[in-house]
This record gives C-alpha cells, sequence and structure tokens, in this order.
C-alpha cells in the first residue's frame, strides 16, 4: 500500500505540480499509519463493535419504553375556591386521562395518608415522648446506624400503608434489613364473589422503595425532616422472596452455603434493583414550617401544602421548574478536607466569585437532605452528599435516596451527578448501595462537573487521586450498561469492559442516537 501511493503521488506530481501531490502523498502516508493503529487496536475494540448491535437495540427499547410511559398532564377548567385542586382531585385526574395509571392512584392516596401521620407524629414527638433512641438506645439498623424511636414507627406506618392497597409486589425501606414482600400478604382482605369464588385482583404490579424519616438524627431538636419515596412497575416479573435461613443467600451478601434452599430469583433482583430511569413515580414529604409533598410521575413537578383546616394537601407550586442557576451551595463544609480536590477547587471558586457567573455564592445547609433539596428547587444552586476520603461512594443511597430525588430534580429541569455519571443511570447493585450525590440547578451541576472531567481527563493533572477517581466511577457501573454522558437524558455511551475481565474500564461514544420516524 506504501508503495502503491508512493508511485501514484510521484506520477501525478509531473502533471498536476509539486505542491498538490505532496499533500496527496502526505494523506496516503497518514492513511496507512491509521490502518496500522486501527489494526493494532482490533482485540481492544472487538468487544466494542460486537456490543454495537445490542446496544443500538436496547437504546431503541428504553426509547419505547419512554414513549409508553408518558403521561397525559391533567387539566381544570373550574378549581374550588375553597379547596384548590387537591392532591386526590389531582390524581383522579390523572388515572382519568391516563387509565393505566389508576393503581398509581391508589399508592399515592395511600403515601399522603402516611404522610399526614408521620407529620402528626413528629409535631407531637415532644409532648408523647416519642423521642430518642429506640429501646432506650442499642437498636441498630441494617445500614449499622443507631434507631430513633422515630425511624421505627414511620417505617411501620409507610410499610402498613402500602400494603394495605393490596397493589405491591416488594416494599424496600432504608429500615428494613431485607425487602418485604406483600404480594400474598395476611394483612389485606381478600374477597369473593355471590357464588364463592374469589375476586382477582391484579395486585403485586409494583415496588415501592422508602426512607421513611430523612434526617431522624435532627427530629429531636425540631429540624426539618421528610419522607422520601420511588415507585417502580414491575408486572413482568414473577418475584420470590423465600424465607432466608441463617448462612443462606439473600439480596444483599453471597450464600455461603450450599444446600440453601429458596434462593430469592432473578426476576425478583431485577424487580428491585432497577435504575432511576425505570422510576414511574417518586417524591418526598417535608415535615417543617409547613408540610408539603412534592410529586412526579414523569410529567413534572407538582408541590402540594397541607392545608390543616382541610387535612388536605393543596397544590401550591404546580410546574416546578428548578432556576437554571442558582447562588447557594449547600454541603456539610466540615468535610471540605476529605472531598475531591476537583470539587475543593469547585466550591473555592463559587466562594471567590471566579466561577463561570462571575458571583460569590453563599453556603446554606440544613443537614436533612430533603429540606436541601426543597430549597434548592425553588431557589437553585447545587446540593451535595460527595464522596471523601472517609466515605468513597458518600452517604447516601442509591435506590431510595438518590435516584428518587434525582427522578424529581430533573423532571424540574435539573441535573443530578454523583460527579461524572448520570445518578438516573446507575443499576443498583446491592438494595443499600451508597452512591455520591450533586444535584440541582442545570448550569451550576454543568459546571461542577467540567472541574471533574478536567482533572481525571488531563495528562498534565494526571496523578494517582485522578486514577482513584476514575476507577471508583467506573465500579459502579456494568459492562454493556447504556449511559447519558451529554446530560440530556438520551443514551449515548455504553461501558466497555475491552479486557475480559468483568469490570468496566472505558465509556467510549460508540453508537449515534435513533434518528426520529417521520
Amino acid at each position: 500500500l506504501n508503495k502503491r501511493c508512493l508511485s501514484r503521488s510521484v506520477e501525478a506530481m509531473w502533471r498536476a505540480g509539486v505542491l498538490v501531490n505532496l499533500v496527496l502523498l502526505l494523506f496516503c502516508c497518514a492513511a496507512v499509519d491509521s490502518l496500522r493503529v486501527a489494526a493494532a487496536a482490533v482485540p481492544k475494540r472487538a468487544a466494542v463493535r460486537a456490543s454495537d448491535q445490542a446496544t443500538a437495540t436496547a437504546v431503541a427499547r428504553e426509547a419505547a419504553a419512554t414513549a409508553e410511559r408518558s403521561v397525559a398532564v391533567p387539566v381544570f377548567p373550574e378549581v374550588c375556591e375553597y379547596t384548590g385542586i387537591t392532591l386526590t382531585r389531582y390524581m383522579c385526574e390523572i388515572a382519568r386521562a391516563n387509565p393505566g395509571l389508576n393503581d398509581l392512584e391508589t399508592l399515592i392516596s395511600s403515601i399522603q395518608t402516611a404522610c399526614k401521620t408521620i407529620n402528626s407524629l413528629v409535631t407531637r414527638a415532644h409532648i408523647t415522648g416519642i423521642v430518642g433512641y429506640a429501646d432506650g438506645g442499642g437498636s441498630i439498623n441494617v445500614q449499622g446506624e443507631e434507631q430513633k424511636t422515630l425511624d421505627v414507627l414511620t417505617n411501620d406506618v409507610v410499610k402498613r400503608a402500602l400494603r394495605f392497597t393490596g397493589k405491591m409486589g416488594v416494599i424496600a425501606s432504608e429500615e428494613e434489613e431485607a425487602p418485604v414482600d406483600v404480594l400474598e400478604d395476611e394483612g389485606v382482605g381478600q374477597y369473593s364473589d355471590e357464588a364463592g369464588d374469589a375476586i382477582i385482583d391484579e395486585a403485586g404490579r409494583y415496588t415501592a422503595v422508602f426512607d421513611p424519616l430523612d434526617g431522624s438524627s435532627n427530629v429531636d431538636a425540631g429540624i426539618p425532616t421528610g419522607t422520601i419515596f420511588g415507585i417502580f412497575d414491575m408486572s413482568a416479573a414473577e418475584c420470590v422472596l423465600p424465607e432466608v435461613q441463617e448462612g443462606c443467600d439473600d439480596l444483599y451478601s453471597p450464600a455461603v452455603e450450599d444446600d440453601c434452599e429458596g434462593a430469592v430469583s432473578e426476576e425478583c433482583m431485577a424487580a428491585t434493583l432497577q435504575p432511576g430511569s425505570s422510576l414511574v413515580a417518586s417524591g418526598y414529604c417535608l415535615y417543617s414550617s409547613s408540610t408539603f409533598f412534592a410529586l412526579t410521575l414523569g410529567a413534572g413537578v407538582q408541590i402540594f401544602t397541607l392545608d390543616p383546616h382541610i387535612g388536605e394537601f393543596v397544590l401550591t407550586h404546580p410546574n416546578v421548574a428548578v432556576p437554571q442557576r442558582g447562588a447557594i451551595y449547600s454541603l456539610n463544609e466540615a468535610n471540605r478536607k476529605a472531598w475531591d480536590a476537583p470539587l475543593r477547587t469547585y466550591i473555592e471558586d463559587l466562594q471567590d466569585g471566579n466561577g463561570e457567573s462571575g458571583e460569590r455564592y453563599t453556603a446554606r445547609y440544613i443537614g436533612s437532605m430533603v429540606g436541601d433539596v426543597h430549597r434548592t428547587l425553588l431557589y437553585g444552586g447545587i446540593f451535595g452528599y460527595p464522596a471523601d476520603s472517609k466515605n468513597a461512594n458518600g452517604k447516601l443511597r442509591l435506590l431510595y435516596e438518590a435516584a428518587p430525588m434525582a427522578f424529581l430534580v430533573e423532571q424540574a429541569g435539573g441535573l443530578a451527578l454523583t460527579g461524572k455519571t448520570r445518578i438516573m443511570d446507575l443499576v443498583p447493585q446491592s438494595v443499600h448501595q451508597r452512591v455520591p450525590v450533586l444535584l440541582g440547578s442545570p448550569d451550576d451541576v454543568r459546571e461542577m462537573r467540567k472541574y471533574y472531567d478536567a482533572f481525571t481527563g488531563s495528562k498534565e493533572m494526571e496523578g494517582e487521586e485522578a486514577r482513584r477517581i476514575r476507577e471508583r466511577c467506573f465500579t459502579r457501573l456494568t459492562p454493556g450498561q447504556l449511559l447519558d454522558t451529554t446530560m440530556d437524558k438520551v443514551p449515548d455511551s455504553v461501558a466497555i469492559d475491552s479486557t475480559g475481565d468483568g469490570t468496566v474500564d472505558s465509556v467510549p461514544r460508540r453508537f449515534r442516537r435513533p434518528r426520529q420516524c417521520r
């Protein structure tokens, strides 16, 4: 090939002039070098090419699933001047406009009842004496955290409210050591018709995940607390959650005995460990100066406020849109020295007015995720519980804290990342997996990510910490996983295992997005 390029170029020089053909000669030689490089890279690229077709298929499937999940927004031609638009009426209109979401009306109704109950418990805690640690102290949950009395009570309230709907298949909570199977629950009424035949209802369609009392460590001091929830559709799964024997495999630890029976089904695992992109609803209740109920069904964010006079949540913040950029950062600065270097630099630039906006930011931090996220939704800025040298994966749980909040923030026009990776893309590797969280106004979050990208992608700044950050990000991914690296909610990349060892080592942009049908 080299000889052919050379002979043709020399021959052409006599015909068209030396200068033009020198360019041709250089081009031919460069083409040969490119072929050599490509040939050397074939072994590493083989796995990528093999996954392209499957990846494109998965993208199309995800796009189709998203289209199927599209929610018709309700309209309210007339509103009662005495009650406004209540959450009850809002969900009634959602069900009318979207007949496939009838069950969600029941679920949201049960969750709002649970929130009203928890609000009453929290408000009257010092009067009724349900403050302090559970059982006088020493009660430890699966996280290794000492439980407050209200942790235990509120978990029971939410769990029962969801169980009694008869629509739940699995419930997973921060306070539960294992998911609770409620598909065949003795606590749910069973009915029969006049002939004595059992009435079969479409039960077990949904999985609910929740943190019943976020910020419970603050509750005795009267600082705002909240409840976080997320709902997944598991209608296609056959979930089997047997009694877990001692030493046997459950959703959290591998089996250590060969004679264990009744292993958790793969379908059940898939139904529980779903990415945030599979959520059909999420939200939070905030117990503060007012009691708020924030909700998204994938069609924007609505915030309702509890009216104590009528006992109903009333729509007060329709179609919430987080400001494009804020002037507030919300992180625990006591951990500053332990943060990643790019995050420290970013926050210092915000404080000094050296960020993209040129404005000096102010700090606001409550210490309850629900309270801090609520303020960020309304005022803008950035909230974070990032990774640090003590907690390489942060402290917030992906399944029932980070993902539901990320869904909510994205639906309000914001962004939610771990630092480099979109939280909604992450597939939980365990029920109580922790991840770093940085979310808020889109311009603020994008600016923060630029610091991480510059730190981990620049050869001049190559070092042990940059390598550690990259590896930490890769450990949260699985080979073949679709990712949105441009933060526009459309997958554009795929996680690659180029060495065949089962771990991700690169995230190249390997495919074009499918064109829209015309």
